[in-house]
């Protein structure tokens, strides 16, 4: 007996010609027979006729039509106890006289019994009945037993459907049974060798119940989940019958709802299941198999061309198993490829939908936008007019008025990113054939029928912006076989230039079912990181729901000035967590990057590869680095993009473990030595002795910078604030005490109290009504610890922000920080946090005579580390670099990689020195706020990179070569030759690593408003 999968990825003709079949004899499964069925029907027998409660005449029939008549499954009766069969006998016959009271010829069965080990569900059932309107089983199963189960207590399924023929008269019905117990496992905990043996991770009733082809074939299913992300689908078919077989693996967990919206798909397409089940192994993987069959008397499509449009939509469900328009598409006025574009429309306008209005661009032409004042009043209206006209629940209730609307709209999307029209020929699906029953109407017809159908401008707005998406899209995985969460590669100038200014080179957006995420980048090579957004409660999610984009827009924007010293240009992801899915940040990443690979690879999977429609026809390489909940993360990126065959694997991500030739920026202080730099030019300049500089810093010694600035400095330290609370001391918090947190990298609430003064103290966040050593009652410590930098006992020369989050001063307390009681909290200021301070403020703290230098200036360090080791990623090949890069455990360092780290921490130093000088030369001689200086500064190289890369001296060989052996590591230069870099980077990345070595060499010399001659006289003198 043999069986092959059919491949989605081939012509559907093909497939059906080359499909094996199984033989008639094997089921997959051997039938569950119960030896004791006979002597338990009499014991059963005997139980009713004891009970009284049923006529004596009538057990016996009653008992034997129940056995006999129903088509139960023996798996039920030898799963149940006589009392429980019992019982369940006696409702069936209460059901039956409340169906005869009630003139009723259909009669409604629905039995349950749950317990710790195992459940049963009995219900009626009609085939390809939505269960809308039926009972709910599947989604209780959902949600009690395979949604939240760990392998130490999963549960397995099985259902059956039986015919029942119902006497007396009434019609003839069907009953669907459900058996859900808990598994049994070989090794619960299997080694690495073990969790590819299906005899170690299987359960054990699924061994002496499976046939032998099952095994093979659940054996090469496990191996394959294993070596992906996302689903393993394949179908086969049942000699001599009309049934097919279709067989789903996936990880445990990595998504939800999927066994009951299975169900509703099925339905959907005019079949229903004879059989199913869903069976859990120990090394994580789910297997889900469905018996399926078509509908008889339906004219639907061949079950051939159903199958695979079931299989195709079938990673789409796996996505988003859930959503707010299911209902849409369990009553049939949707298909799964409608609902779901409706959701990621609607996702869209939540974040896209121009709703400011003419009267807002009136406003910003009237007021002036060089006063700080008006910018953040401006700022503050437009998040005000956004949250308030426009909801999300608002928008959802739009869009749920007109599903028509969403059908076309659907279309017009479909007619782009649907492969092509070529496939759509050779493979008639129901989806295609679907397609050319819609109306095909053009963007300006579509506008047209959205104006004629909405009733107000709201609706009209909310429909324009799924058009919007439209347009935008430039390729997608939508329609890919195998896939995980849904990913859009945007051209991102449907962004308005009065809230956007900059305009992005590139933007993704990914939906997954438990998150949603942005990707934006400023210019072709561009690396940053990717942020994690928890949310503590509703009300935060939903703030941050409101705020996503535009934090990330702006931490791009930052990360993009920041990056002015390297070839990459700014960059950053963020990954929101819905609110109920916030232990899921793993599973987010690891969605959100295969997602992401999808598209940056042409479509490539581990065994199939699947057609995308690219409008961007060019190839693009993206470089992650971790954030704030995704430094953890950054191995599992790379080495997935590895088993990807994504030939930039090893540059993929930055952050990396040491082992795969990463380097760790709080092992080595990277960020710290940048930020450093800068306080100790404040100490240069200003000659402070640092050992008589009062400190605020927050970000503890549990942080990366927070730890390393404890580490590397002499100042008193009065004040840290970090995650856990506030530590304050009068006389200088005492310094060995704090060493010994930051090099176990422990909070706060970790400082041996013994060691402060008796000025000093310690209040954590659960704290409340703490009398402090002057008297002052803090009554709550949360609120303290979050507002502690406007505090007037915060006074000190200098404030290092090393962690926070963004905008923690804006004009709305700034004037705390100014007005203290002798003048300023802090003379100086060098913002290691990013986006700790508005611009605003930046400009009222200088203002008032406090010099500060900003985020994008000082906190550099880490990105030039992470550009220098993806520039040894791509340099050296796979051999090199697991020899010169990769630390092993119990092995020596290679010796090149501590030199290189050498070479990078001398880099990051020089280039924080030479732009440090540059901005205090530019502010002494213009006296320019340095908060202005330092945009100009890095908008200037940015751009002149820009030129550069562009002009006739890239053609220049000679000065390339010159140029490039300078800017190139000295390191990598000795080791592979400049001939070897120029082969082996590739060359857009070399363009901008020229540009970006001559940019902030003449800007640093000569300023962000040079004379026409400048550079001309900087290239004479220097090249």
């Amino acid at each position: 007996m043999t069986g092959t999968h059919v491949s989605p990825s081939e012509e559907l003709d093909k497939n059906l010609k080359s499909a094996k079949s199984h033989t008639i004899g094997d089921l997959g499964y051997n039938a569950n027979v119960f030896a004791g069925k006979n002597d338990q029907m009499v014991q059963v027998g005997e139980y009713l006729n004891n009970s009284g409660f049923l006529p004596k005449e009538l057990v016996q029939n009653e008992v034997s039509w129940f056995y006999g008549n129903l088509g139960i499954d023996d798996y039920y009766f030898a799963l149940e106890s006589v009392e429980t069969i019992a019982n369940h006998i006696m409702a069936l016959y209460g059901a039956k006289i409340l169906a005869f009271t009630k003139n009723e010829n259909v009669l409604d069965i629905n039995l349950e019994k749950e317990s710790e080990d195992s459940s049963v569900y009995i219900h009626s059932s009609q085939p390809g009945v939505s269960q809308l309107t039926g009972p709910q089983c599947e989604r209780k199963i959902d949600e009690k037993y395979l949604d939240t189960s760990a392998t130490s207590d999963a549960y397995r399924v099985e259902s059956y459907r039986s015919s029942t023929t119902v006497p007396s008269g009434q019609t003839t019905s069907q009953l669907r049974c459900y058996f859900v117990t808990k598994c049994q496992f070989n090794s619960p905990s299997p080694t690495p060798e073990q969790e590819t043996d299906i005899n170690e991770v299987a359960d054990q009733s699924f061994l002496k119940k499976a046939t032998e082809h099952t095994r093979n074939i659940y054996q090469d299913v496990i191996c394959n989940v294993l070596q992906r992300t996302g689903p393993v689908i394949e179908m086969y078919d049942v000699q001599g019958t009309r049934e097919r077989r279709l067989i789903i693996g996936y990880r445990q967990r990595s998504t939800q709802g999927f066994f009951s919206a299975m169900s509703d798909l099925y339905h959907y397409y005019g079949l229903y299941s004879s059989r199913k089940y869903v069976e859990q192994f120990s090394n994580g993987v789910t297997i889900m198999g469905l018996y399926l069959n078509p509908l008889p008397n339906t004219r639907k499509a061949p079950i051939e061309h159903t199958i695979y449009q079931v299989m195709k939509e079938t990673s789409l469900l796996y996505c988003l198993p859930k959503n707010p328009l299911q209902q849409f598409f369990m009553t049939n006025k949707l298909s799964v490829q409608e609902t779901v574009y409706g959701y990621v429309g609607w996702i869209f306008s939540q974040h896209f939908l121009n709703r400011l209005g003419k009267e807002y661009l009136s406003l910003t032409h009237i007021l002036d936008n060089a006063n700080p004042l008006h910018e953040e009043v401006l700022s503050k209206m437009k998040k005000r007019l956004r949250q308030d006209t426009f909801t999300r629940e608002y928008i959802l209730d739009i869009v749920k008025q007109y599903p028509d609307l969403i059908k076309l709209l659907y279309a017009h999307f479909a007619k782009v990113h649907y492969v092509n029209q070529r496939e759509a020929s050779l493979q008639p699906t129901i989806s295609y054939q679907r397609l050319t029953t819609v109306e095909n109407l053009s963007e300006e017809q579509l506008l047209k029928k959205i104006k004629s159908v909405t009733s107000n401008s709201h609706e009209q707005l909310v429909f324009e912006s799924f058009l919007t998406f439209n347009k935008h899209v430039l390729k997608t995985n939508f329609y890919q076989t195998t896939k995980v969460a849904l990913s859009f590669r945007m051209d991102p100038s449907f962004l308005p230039e009065i809230e956007y200014p900059t305009p992005l080179y590139g933007m993704f957006l990914v939906v997954g079912s438990e998150f949603r995420g942005f990707h934006l980048r400023f210019s072709d090579v561009a690396r940053g990181g990717i942020r994690m957004i928890r949310s503590r409660n509703r009300e935060a999610y939903s703030i941050n729901l409101r705020t996503l984009f535009d934090e990330n827009y702006a931490l791009a924007a930052t990360q993009h000035r920041k990056n002015k010293d390297i070839p990459e240009g700014g960059s950053k992801g963020t990954i929101l967590l819905d609110i109920d899915q916030q232990d899921k940040a793993l599973v987010a990443f690891e969605k959100y990057v295969d997602s992401v690979l999808d598209l940056l690879i042409d479509g490539q999977t581990i065994g199939i590869k699947d057609k995308l429609v690219d409008l961007t026809e060019k190839p693009e390489i993206l470089f992650f680095g971790p954030d704030e909940g995704t430094a953890d993360y950054m191995d599992w990126a790379s080495q997935h993009a590895r088993r990807r065959n994504a030939s930039f694997w090893k540059a993929f991500t930055t952050g990396k473990s040491q082992s795969l030739g990463g380097i760790p920026h709080d092992l080595y202080g990277m960020t710290t030595r940048s930020v450093h730099q800068y306080i100790l030019g404040i100490y240069r300049t200003f000659d402070i002795k640092e050992e008589d500089c009062t400190k605020l810093q927050t970000g503890g010694p549990d942080g990366d910078l927070g730890s390393n600035e404890i580490k590397i400095s002499k100042d008193k330290t009065i004040a840290i604030v970090d995650g856990s609370g506030v530590l304050y001391d009068a006389v200088g918090i005492h310094r060995e005490e704090l060493t010994r947190l930051a090099d176990a990298r422990l909070m706060i609430s970790s400082f041996n109290l013994e060691k402060l003064s008796p000025q000093g103290f310690r209040v954590l966040v659960d704290e409340d009504n703490v009398t402090l050593p002057n008297g002052d009652i803090v009554e709550n410590g949360l609120i303290f610890r979050n507002t502690f930098h406007t505090n007037p006992l915060a006074q000190a020369t200098l404030f290092a922000p090393m962690g926070g989050r963004p905008e923690s001063v804006g004009l709305d307390n700034v004037h705390n920080l100014i007005e203290g009681g002798n003048g300023p909290l802090f003379k100086y200021i060098v913002e290691g946090a990013n986006l700790f301070f508005t611009q605003e403020a930046r400009l009222r703290l200088e203002k008032a005579g406090v010099t500060i230098f900003k985020d994008a200036s000082a906190n550099k360090g880490g990105v030039t580390s992470s550009s220098l080791e993806v520039l040894a990623a791509l340099a050296f090949n796979d051999t090199e670099f697991e020899e010169h890069m990769c630390v092993k455990k119990g092995q020596p360092i290679p010796v090149f990689y501590e030199a290189y780290v050498k070479e990078v921490q001398d880099i990051i130093e020089r280039n924080a020195r030479l732009e440090f000088e540059a901005l205090w030369e530019e502010h002494t001689k213009t006296n320019t706020a340095i908060s202005i200086l330092s945009d100009e500064l890095s908008n200037a190289i940015v751009q002149l990179n820009e030129q550069l890369q562009s002009t006739g001296l890239w053609d220049n060989a000679g000065l390339r070569e010159t140029v490039l052996k300078r800017a190139f590591p000295k390191l990598l230069l000795d080791k592979l030759g400049l001939e070897t870099l120029l082969e082996r980077v590739p060359e857009n990345y070399v363009k901008a690593i020229f540009g970006a070595s001559l940019a902030s060499q003449f800007v640093y010399k000569y300023g962000p408003h040079p004379d026409n001659f400048a550079f001309f006289e900087f290239m004479r003198a220097n090249y």
